[in-house]
């Protein structure tokens, strides 16, 4: 019954990649208002999310702001169906890439510090359109088969996209590095305790794990974000410069750092990040749980 249903998804994501943008993005406008009353503890997550790093804004400035997340979360989410199934030429004029595109093309080992918002996505997928050399990222594979085989399709259906999984070695991932594959690194997620450094974001100690100067140090590579940003037309993929004196020999600084620069892009586009998610679950030894 599960694989019926999943199929039944997929069939309809293929489906959304017939309709006009306008009407995709309706449909998700509509699913986000549902999917904001009926899920209640997903909903409780934003709220804490939003008081913790922005508890300047008024309340009623904050409850807007949930609304807009999930809005913005199944937008994304239905944008999937063009994404990975309309005709290149469709994504091509619906994903377009700004900032310093020359040094994503440069010959100079990269790593690439793409944050959980919402379009990341499209994000990858810009970067394998526009991008001269073979894109490399990390899979955490699904639960379920069926959508984890679609999931990973989607991601590579230009060929020019490899997936380590998150137990490959990080000698495999270096080497690619240094042979010149840019690695498209999220970062920016609770994964727990372990491996992780504690660093201010938004002004609360936040369970943080190193690897992007790690995996910066090993490929002796250049760091450059990309902020994928929603539009109506469809996505706006914008490009920084190379980081300067990043990374240092202080692991300590360079993942604070890592964490000042997520909050600046996240303060350009709010409601555009990836707020369900539990980002503060780990504490510090006697802290309490934000979410209990």
């Amino acid at each position: 019954m599960v694989t019926l249903f999943s199929h039944l998804g997929i069939w309809f994501m293929r489906f959304t990649a017939l309709l006009p943008l306008p009407v995709v993005r309706a449909m998700g406008w509509g699913l986000g208002w549902v999917l904001y009353w009926l899920i209640p503890a997903r909903r409780k997550v934003v709220r804490t999310n939003l008081a913790l790093c922005f508890s300047q804004l008024p309340a009623h400035t904050r409850r807007g702001l949930e609304l807009k997340i999930f809005i913005a979360f199944t937008q994304a989410w239905l944008d999937r169906g063009w994404l990975w199934h309309a005709p290149r030429s469709v994504v091509q004029q619906r994903v377009s890439i700004s900032g310093d595109v020359a040094a994503l093309n440069s010959p100079t080992p990269t790593v690439i510090f793409a944050p959980h918002f919402m379009g990341l996505d499209a994000g990858g997928m810009a970067l394998g359109l526009y991008m001269q050399r073979r894109l490399t990222s990390i899979y955490t594979n699904q639960a379920n088969k069926t959508v984890d085989a679609w999931m990973l399709q989607g991601r590579k259906r230009f060929d020019n996209v490899r997936m380590f999984g998150r137990a490959d070695g990080v000698r495999d991932i270096a080497a690619s590095l240094r042979a010149g594959e840019p690695l498209y690194l999220l970062p920016d997620m609770d994964f727990g305790e372990k491996d992780s450094l504690f660093a201010p974001f938004f002004g609360v100690p936040t369970a943080t794990v190193p690897s992007l100067a790690r995996f910066a140090r090993l490929g002796g590579a250049q760091v450059i974000s990309i902020a994928t940003r929603i539009t109506p037309q469809g996505y706006m993929v914008e490009v920084s410069k190379p980081w300067q004196n990043f990374p240092t020999d202080d692991l300590q600084a360079d993942t604070a750092r890592m964490n000042a620069e997520l909050q600046a892009m996240i303060l350009t586009m709010p409601e555009q990040y990836y707020w369900v998610h539990k980002r503060f679950k780990t504490r510090p030894p006697g802290d309490a749980d934000f979410y209990a």
